[in-house]
């Protein structure tokens, strides 16, 4: 990648990807008919959200091991799974009405802590992991070190965070 600025890129890319999840629960529901069940892609997204903690666990290794191409190689990975997550995701929620957590007792806080945990910090995440990837592949290993230690740990977060929300709502599907 040239040595330009790409802050107004991941800047506009970040508004857009929050803005097009925003705006899905302001929207009616898809009406019209589908060729397929629904139901199968919010447990396609708990296996791409599963993909992405497992690629950020091997890129981390890697990367502690100074295995640079590996540590690329398993980001790439993660991008990848986060983006089908991503299409997966809105494409859910455009499709079908949102499903509401029916759990009870100590359950339910615990459940919409992490739901609103999640939520919060995958907002956090995108252009923190933009940045990362933008500092790592133009070679400013500093300025990628210091955004990283903070991305790495948030986006394991969220990715495996989805994953249980996913498994405490099932039920309710």
């Amino acid at each position: 990648m040239k040595d330009k600025n790409y802050t107004p890129l991941v800047l506009t890319l970040t508004v857009v990807i929050v803005a097009l999840v925003a705006v899905l629960f302001f929207l009616p529901a898809y009406d019209g008919e589908l060729g397929f069940d629904v139901t199968i892609l919010p447990m396609l997204n708990a296996i791409f959200n599963s993909f992405t903690f497992l690629a950020l666990i091997v890129a981390l290794t890697a990367i502690k091991k100074k295995n640079i191409k590996m540590h690329r190689t398993f980001i790439g990975v993660a991008f990848a799974s986060t983006t089908l997550f991503l299409i997966s995701y809105v494409s859910y929620h455009y499709l079908t009405e949102s499903t509401s957590y029916g759990g009870e007792g100590i359950l339910r806080p615990i459940y919409f802590f992490i739901l609103i945990t999640h939520i919060l910090l995958a907002i956090v995440v995108v252009p923190l992991a933009l940045f990362s990837a933008v500092f790592g592949l133009t070679n400013k290993i500093e300025k990628h070190r210091k955004i990283a230690k903070w991305t790495m740990p948030i986006w394991l977060y969220v990715s495996l965070t989805g994953v249980i929300v996913y498994l405490m709502i099932s039920p309710y599907y």
